[in-house]
């Protein structure tokens, strides 16, 4: 897998406004447990390892498993699985950094959380994460749901890495 790449007009997606994918939802996969139905970050558009920033897409369909039941006649994205795409989407970030592909991340914290926008079937969620702090068995990063530029959800999230003998 590459880091950033110069975008090439076969990679472009008229979806998010010409964003170029960096990683496919395989390439993903490779990086994080996560599986359907709770995989809930469809490509990875930005990746800017010096800035401490990545950024995910959540393309947010119909036929989401979700919406069976929040709410069958008024379906809306549930904002714990907003705050859940953006922890997948800096799950895929701290993936990437040396030393840290094979270990998994458990939620820490969730800080300063706010809801400013519903998010409904056919929104585009754009998923930024900005890391704050990153260290063998602790970080936390700022993140920021949007769609359409108007922002959903923001939180600030924390993690460990736990030692392997607690996961078996």
């Amino acid at each position: 897998m590459t880091d950033v790449a110069e975008p090439t007009a076969a990679a472009a997606s008229a979806e998010t406004g010409g964003a170029r994918t960096v990683h496919t939802v395989r390439e993903i996969e490779a990086l994080i447990p996560h599986r359907w139905p709770f995989l809930l970050v469809d490509r990875i558009v930005e990746y800017d390892p010096e800035g401490h920033r990545i950024v995910g897409i959540k393309g947010v369909t119909t036929t989401e498993w979700f919406f069976q039941g929040h709410f069958p006649s008024l379906p809306v994205m549930p904002g714990v699985l907003q705050v859940e795409a953006l922890a997948q989407t800096m799950a895929v970030y701290v993936a990437k950094q040396e030393g840290f592909g094979d270990r998994i991340g458990l939620f820490a914290g969730i800080e300063d959380c706010r809801f400013k926008r519903v998010v409904l079937p056919g929104d585009t969620l754009r998923l930024e994460v900005t890391m704050d702090k990153l260290g063998r068995r602790f970080g936390r990063g700022r993140g920021v749901a949007s769609v359409d530029g108007e922002v959903a959800c923001e939180a600030t999230l924390s993690f460990i890495i736990p030692d392997a003998s607690v996961l078996r």
